[in-house]
């Protein structure tokens, strides 16, 4: 591969200390991942200037370099020198897939994080995004302590820093973030009450902010609306056309950002005319009928926007490196439609699509158990709280007003 990149230079950095002998399969894994041999080139020809620097810092084996060594190795800021920063990035990948960079010793955040994720996986049972949630709040209340600095500040953790903890949190967190982030509190708190790493009885001092079940409004907006926003979106591009038919697909099924995104190309099944939706929260699929206009979508994706790659995803960036999309990507989609569109869509996340078609779907009185299992939801009481924005049923369940006596005299 490093021939094929530079036919006359490919000597002299094959040559070059330390790194030489593994920039070629370098760039074979950057060919692989869908980069383009232009942007292979200019992340190679500073190969030159990244060895120099590790010569500077006495290295002379890479067995004894570090990931954090070597990240240390790029500009400060990426804008610096983009082209340097791309190749110590690409380069840590590559020598931590091959087993080549010394290992870091795990700090003790580390440690305790690590032990946290097995118990939440192994003996709870949690998804993956609930981990990565847990993970999140613990990650941060351990910095909040310095943990790192003092390993025993969980033994001696008491309420009033949990509370100047959350404070901290309430500053950037809204209330059913604030009630989330308590919660993964409590059970970290637990775990370490039950591995005598923390004083019992912890995850009952604390409090959440009082919120109340159904105290806001789903955000719905008219299906008329969200037909109008589905004509604007430009279908004359690639993007355009994969940003449709993702759309179209929130709108059609209710899909949240995250089921789009882990939609796979297995997941429609044509000749079945079936689409198979995953459900990342429950780990499992959901079998819905492929409707003539979202399976044109998809096909019209597929032939004329999709690019071509190995990936299995079915929704991919349309630019090298190609990668599959993620539920931010989706969500940033989604709002990059609405900028474009006339319509003015009252909101900006892709949820009102799905809050949208549950509310369209009650009006057409349809039963409150089949938009239930369309959307996915296990139980009536998920989907109830649609209920209040059917305004005619609500009229129709509403009683007379007694008559005023004093007016019957």
């Amino acid at each position: 591969m490093l021939i094929e990149l530079y036919p006359r230079a490919h000597a002299r950095l094959a040559a070059l200390p330390l790194l030489g002998s593994e920039l070629d399969g370098l760039a074979c894994r950057l060919s692989a991942r869908g980069l383009q041999p232009p942007e292979i080139r200019k992340r190679i020809s500073k190969a030159t200037a990244l060895a120099a620097r590790l010569q500077a810092g006495g290295l002379r084996q890479l067995q004894t370099l570090s990931r954090a060594q070597l990240i240390a190795c790029a500009p400060p800021k990426a804008r610096q020198d983009r082209a340097l920063s791309a190749l110590v990035r690409s380069l840590a990948d590559h020598l931590e897939a091959r087993g080549i960079l010394r290992a870091a010793a795990p700090t003790p955040s580390e440690r305790v994080l690590a032990s946290y994720r097995e118990f939440l996986e192994q003996v709870r049972g949690c998804a993956a995004a609930t981990i990565r949630c847990h993970s999140l709040t613990v990650r941060e209340l351990l910095a909040f302590l310095a943990f790192d600095a003092r390993p025993a500040a969980l033994r001696t953790l008491a309420a009033p820093q949990l509370e100047a903890f959350l404070k901290t949190l309430a500053t950037r967190y809204g209330c059913s973030a604030q009630c989330h982030a308590v919660a993964h509190l409590r059970g970290f708190l637990r775990f370490l009450a039950g591995r005598d790493e923390a004083p019992t009885g912890l995850d009952t001092r604390i409090d959440r902010p009082r919120a109340y079940r159904d105290e806001q409004l789903p955000r719905a907006v008219p299906w008329a609306t969200v037909q109008a926003f589905l004509a604007t979106i430009n279908r004359t591009s690639a993007v355009g056309r994969r940003d449709y038919a993702m759309c179209l697909l929130m709108a059609t099924y209710g899909l949240r950002s995250s089921e789009v995104a882990a939609l796979r190309l297995d997941s429609v099944r044509w000749r079945a005319g079936e689409l198979r939706a995953p459900c990342p929260k429950g780990r499992t699929e959901r079998v819905l009928p492929l409707t003539a206009e979202a399976g044109n979508a998809v096909l019209d994706y597929l032939r004329h926007g999709r690019p071509a790659s190995p990936l299995r995803a079915l929704f991919l960036r349309c630019l090298h490196p190609l990668r599959p999309l993620s539920s931010t990507a989706v969500q940033s989609a989604f709002r990059r439609c609405t900028a474009r569109s006339a319509v003015g869509m009252p909101v900006t996340g892709p949820h009102c699509l799905r809050h949208s078609l549950a509310t369209h779907l009650l009006r057409q009185a349809q039963p409150l158990h089949a938009i239930g299992a369309l959307l996915g939801h296990r139980s009536v009481r998920s989907t109830s709280p649609y209920l209040r924005l059917h305004e005619e049923a609500l009229r129709t369940a509403a009683l007379d007003l007694p008559a005023d006596p004093e007016a019957s005299r």
